[in-house]
Order: structure tokens, then C-alpha cells, then sequence
């Protein structure tokens, strides 16, 4: 039976990036599922402070549908996504960036629902918790202050994270377009940015949500390496690709790489819709 391509978004994004991507697979011959996670897509708050002329003070405060949205809640929402497309055959669950962390707690819960994973520039924590690799070397490069430029509200106030993406601040901008997509124009750019939401959770797991291997380490799984990725960089890529191997030596990593930034691969899709495509081969003939 073909599989199905179960995707998962990354930090402020939704199914809607993938929409590029679906229409690549789609006209492969391939069925595909893009995930709202919870307070995502349709569910997402978009304050009027948020609108034009933009209200600071207001987007500040402003409260948010995700607020006190736990990667618990991110797993069983993904969790039933993953029930309904396993009832047609086969299921890849494509994670880009933040959502690995949901693909990877969802992994270690229920296996057996997962014929293969595929991170893509994604987080996959083995050794640590996600938010302790930030102080790690592989990510010395990643402007964290700049990249703050952008930020509205505080977020213990406001129980999530919040960031202005329709900022007209050149040097935010610039940080933003630097981090994600430092190889596409500025149309591209602006374009892929009014796809954002402003508003996500907070909570990306502790040490028990890492990668087990009694479980997660039965599947298999693909990295795909994006080598101009400034907002993960590739050698954190590669670390994690090495302590995942190191977890599970009998079930070793299968890794592809595509060029271009965290985002290129999903607003020129057709590089990684072949390489999918190629893993459906994989998935259906084992």
C-alpha cells in the first residue's frame, strides 16, 4: 500500500508552509497530510494589536489561544493524525525544525504507528533537552539577540512566546531573513514571514521527552541535512545524527542532504519532494 506522508511544522508555522511541498508530492503521485499542532493554523490567536496600524503595547498583552499548550498535547493531537492515516497503509512523519521534538515524543510513545521518520533540519534530543543544546558549541553561530529583535510581551507574563513578524525594524528583518532564508530574495522572504503566526508555546520537553531507544529506536528514520541552514546549523545537525546513531548502532541513520537554508526546501519544494519520494519507494517495499 503507498504510504502516507504525515508532515509536521516547525516554531510559528503551520500546515500552511507545506502547501509548496504537498502540491510537489501530490503531482508525483503521493498522498500527504500537513498538521495543525494545537493553537496552530486556524486555531492560532491573531490579535487586532497585531493588525495595521500595529498597537505595541496592546500585542504585548494581548492573550493567546496557545497559551499552556504542552508537548503533551502537541503528541496526542499528532497521535490521532497518526491513527487515521496508519487505517490507509503505511505512514512517513516528516518533521521540519521545532516539530521534531512532537515527532520524536510521538515516536517514543507509539511506534508501531510510524513505518519512518524523517527530520529535516529538525530537532531529534538524545543527549540532551532541547533547550540545553543552545549553550552547545554547534550552535554558537545562531544570533539569539538578534533574533530577539522581533520579540513581543515577556513570555512568563504572557504564558507563550510571541514575536512580531510584521515588524517593519530593518535590523530584525535582516536577523530574521539572515537565520532563515539568507539564500532567498526579499520577496521570498516577506512572502514566507506572513505565513508565520505570532504566538507558540512554550514548553519543548524535558530530559524524559528525549529519543529511547526501546522505541523511538525501532524505527526508521531519515535525516535530511540542510547545509545552509544558519538557524540550525550543520553541525548540529550532524551531532544529532551522531548520538542518534550512537543510541541505536543496529539502526543507524539514513542521511540525505539538500543545499539551501531552513526554509529554501519548502518555498522551492521539488528537490525534497524527490528525495520523499524516493524514501515512499524505500517504505513500501519493506
Amino acid at each position: 500500500m503507498q504510504p502516507t506522508f504525515v508532515l509536521v511544522h516547525g516554531a510559528f508555522a503551520n500546515s500552511f508552509s507545506f502547501a509548496p511541498l504537498q502540491a510537489e508530492l501530490g503531482l508525483l503521485g503521493h498522498r500527504s497530510v500537513a498538521v495543525d499542532l494545537p493553537g496552530h493554523g486556524f486555531g492560532a490567536t491573531f490579535p487586532r494589536a497585531y493588525q495595521a496600524p500595529q498597537d505595541p503595547e496592546g500585542l504585548a498583552t494581548a492573550p493567546g489561544a496557545i497559551k499552556g499548550v504542552t508537548l503533551a498535547d502537541n503528541v496526542a493531537h499528532l497521535t490521532g493524525v497518526l491513527e487515521r492515516a496508519k487505517e490507509n497503509g503505511p505512514v512517513i512523519l516528516v518533521a521540519h525544525s521545532r516539530g521534531g521534538i512532537t515527532a520524536t515524543a510521538a515516536a517514543n510513545a507509539r511506534p508501531e504507528l510510524i513505518d519512518r521518520l524523517v527530520y529535516v533540519a529538525a530537532w531529534c534530543p538524545v543527549d540532551l533537552a532541547v533547550g540545553d543544546y543552545y549553550a552547545e558549541p554547534e550552535m554558537a553561530t545562531v544570533d539569539t539577540a538578534s533574533l530577539a529583535l522581533a520579540a513581543a510581551g515577556n513570555p512568563a507574563e504572557l504564558g507563550l512566546l510571541r514575536v512580531n513578524f510584521r515588524t517593519a525594524d530593518p535590523d530584525a528583518l535582516a536577523a530574521l531573513k539572515a537565520a532563515f532564508l539568507a539564500d532567498g530574495t526579499d520577496a521570498e522572504f516577506l512572502a514566507f514571514l506572513n505565513t508565520f503566526q505570532p504566538d507558540e508555546n512554550l514548553d519543548v520537553g524535558t530530559s524524559a521527552d528525549r529519543a529511547r531507544a526501546a522505541t523511538w529506536g525501532r524505527v526508521p528514520r531519515t535525516f535530511v541535512r540542510l547545509t545552509g541552514d544558519a538557524g540550525m546549523p550543520l553541525a548540529m545537525q550532524d551531532r544529532l545524527i551522531r548520538e542518534s546513531d550512537a543510541l541505536t548502532p543496529d539502526n543507524p541513520s539514513d542521511v540525505r542532504t539538500l543545499e539551501g537554508s531552513h526554509l529554501r526546501w519548502l518555498i522551492h519544494p521539488a528537490p525534497a519532494a524527490r528525495v520523499l519520494a524516493d524514501l515512499s519507494a524505500l517504505t513500501a517495499d519493506s
